[in-house]
């Protein structure tokens, strides 16, 4: 005490002020020690990815004589080894800083993916994240993809295509809109684009920064509707993409659950699935009204009965089905790559009670419900009228979702059941015997949701 009282005023109060400041201290050393180990760590996953390469792409790169592969339990085991104790050290440490800095912090950022297929109510569910401010949406960015690849169903060219459109979407989630200029057609220049697919369903892409001054004499395509916006600047959405909390994605073009995997097993992304499916009667009833030249041959089978259905027709139906009932029985089987990845939504229970599932998506999600989302649901949920075009989200959602019913013939919902049965029972769809017993409204076709569906 006496040496203390010794010191000098301004050294005590020196003192005093790095006391007061230690925290700070180490919440830099913690900061700093993650930048060591990331680079540490990108070294070590270069070192391993060059010793996976077979030996004879080394050889044929060195060209040097080929050596034997390193043993499994040799170099290459140990630096794997390696490589996850530094992952494990790096989220240890990353957990403990934002411990340090308090409640501050905004929480992880997450990524949703809104997996469908078509005529299945994805556009109205996809609103609800589109009208939650902290999240940078996209509507159907990999149209782009399939407009320019060219795949033949089946086969390869089947999980070519699924390859693609993962790679592809990897980058979106990690907000890499350049990736998209190697698909648009015309060719983006200057990073500047008028033709991104339904560009104004995103209001991420059509608020400022994003919107810049609109160009006269520049025709666009795809245009955002409640303002004027000049041609997309895919730089400025990139950007705006980075500085949102979350990013959410809907597309209908990912069948195959399986080949998501690396995406949720990857580091930088925290990725929530949710996948819509819909009564397939409902589902082919929709898309004979919005792709009427596609379907002419079941319209003219199902009013007229000139010719006998084609059987190609209905394989490609069966086709459908069963490449959506694999994908959500993967899911329901909780790998453990996909423990609380993944959620199974039938489109007639968000019809029936929009905002209560809104809020069970949102939940799963780990994402917060905001005024704004229960305001537009309300307003898009009690409509008088449904609203005009195929692809209006603003309807009277309790009663529209179930209205096919007494305008298909029985004979068209028979080929249905006949094709999709194994995938209408997984997903809780009773078929009807009669047409008597589809037409009538006091006859529910639902079955009640399993609880088993968020996993």
């Amino acid at each position: 005490m006496e040496i203390r009282r010794a010191l000098p005023q301004d050294i005590r109060e020196l003192l005093h002020c790095l006391k007061m400041r230690s925290k700070y201290a180490v919440l830099l050393v913690f900061v700093i020690s993650l930048v060591i180990i990331e680079k540490e760590n990108n070294f070590i996953s270069r070192v391993s990815d060059k010793l996976k390469q077979s030996p004879q792409a080394l050889a044929e790169a060195n060209s040097t004589e080929v050596s034997p592969a390193p043993d499994k339990n040799g170099s290459l085991a140990s630096l794997q080894e390696l490589d996850a104790a530094f992952s494990q050290l790096k989220s240890h440490l990353y957990n403990i800083t934002l411990q340090l800095a308090g409640d501050g912090d905004p929480g992880p950022r997450r990524h949703v993916l809104l997996m469908a297929t078509t005529r299945t109510g994805s556009s109205f569910v996809g609103e609800f994240f589109n009208q939650q401010g902290s999240i940078f949406y996209l509507f159907e960015p990999l149209w782009h993809v399939e407009k320019t690849v060219t795949f033949l169903p089946g086969g390869a060219s089947a999980v070519g295509s699924a390859l693609v459109y993962r790679d592809v979407l990897k980058q979106l989630l990690l907000c890499d809109l350049y990736i998209l200029e190697n698909f648009i057609s015309p060719v983006p220049e200057g990073h500047l684009t008028p033709f991104l697919f339904r560009r104004g369903s995103s209001h991420s892409l059509c608020e400022e920064p994003v919107c810049t001054p609109s160009t006269k004499k520049v025709f666009e395509k795809y245009y955002c509707k409640n303002r004027r916006c000049g041609p997309l600047n895919i730089t400025l959405a990139a950007e705006a993409c980075r500085r949102k909390q979350h990013v959410a994605l809907k597309t209908v073009r990912i069948r195959q659950l399986e080949f998501l995997q690396p995406l949720v097993e990857d580091p930088r992304l925290d990725l929530r699935i949710i996948q819509l499916v819909r009564d397939p009667r409902a589902v082919l009833a929709s898309r004979m009204v919005a792709f009427s030249g596609k379907y002419e041959t079941w319209k003219k089978w199902a009013s007229e009965g000139e010719a006998p259905l084609r059987e190609e027709e209905v394989q490609r139906l069966r086709g459908n089905c069963e490449s959506i009932r694999v994908s959500a029985e993967l899911g329901l089987r909780r790998p453990g790559w996909l423990r609380g990845r993944y959620m199974l939504v039938r489109y007639e229970d968000v019809a029936r009670a929009p905002l209560q599932k809104a809020r069970e998506m949102f939940r799963f999600a780990g994402l917060p419900l905001t005024p704004q989302v229960e305001e537009w649901i309300g307003k898009n949920t009690q409509a008088p009228r449904d609203g005009n075009g195929v692809y209006s989200t603003c309807k009277n959602s309790s009663e529209q979702f179930d209205k096919w019913r007494f305008s298909m013939p029985f004979k068209l919902a028979q080929v249905v059941q006949d094709a999709c049965a194994p995938a209408m029972q997984l997903f809780g769809y009773k078929l009807a015997s009669s047409p008597a017993a589809l037409a009538n409204r006091s006859f529910s076709l639902l079955e009640e949701a399993q609880p088993a569906w968020v996993t």
